[in-house]
């Protein structure tokens, strides 16, 4: 049975207006609808992080959202990161440097989470244990997280505090 209802969002910069079916997740219509494959299913269930986006700043597992609950929201995705002209995010650079990333499937997810940790910080340094906390709901079968989280610490740990990594292109995350 389609129920479709109509949805109008701001995602990655760009207004959409849309009918979307009222039991379709946010992250299949990202997907399927949008053509923006950046955003990974892994367990459908909000447990692995894969499907990690900013919805109005905060991070979201888009496989429980429904995408009639994102009418009226901005939704940033990994897309909208790196910028136009394909100069990588200093996150995404230091995940590259660090060698944090592998297979690559958890990764989108990894950077939409550190993207929000970068602004919570407000600045100040973090420590290896509060890096870790924030990626516990990110899953990670391939590197076994010391490559993400010295590429975390690189940015926001002690030594560069008054670094900050909000992006000067892209999204207004």
């Amino acid at each position: 049975m389609f129920d479709p209802r109509r949805v109008t969002l701001v995602v990655n910069g760009n207004p959409v207006d849309r009918m979307v079916d009222s039991r379709v997740h946010l992250a299949d219509f990202l997907r399927r609808d949008l053509k923006l494959t950046g955003t990974h299913l892994g367990c459908e269930h909000g447990v692995c992080g894969a499907c990690t986006i900013l919805v109005d700043g905060a991070s979201v597992r888009a496989c429980l959202m429904l995408a009639v609950q994102a009418d009226g929201r901005r939704i940033d995705t990994i897309e909208s990161v790196a910028g136009d002209d394909g100069i990588l995010h200093p996150i995404q650079e230091a995940l590259s440097r660090r060698h944090g990333l592998q297979c690559g499937y958890c990764t989108p997810g990894v950077v939409m989470t550190l993207l929000e940790l970068d602004r919570d910080r407000d600045g100040r340094s973090l420590s290896e244990p509060e890096i870790r906390a924030a990626l516990s709901g990110n899953l990670c079968r391939c590197t076994g997280y010391q490559g993400i989280v010295d590429a975390a610490l690189d940015l926001f740990g002690p030594k560069n505090i008054e670094t900050s990594t909000q992006p000067t292109h892209g999204s207004s995350t």
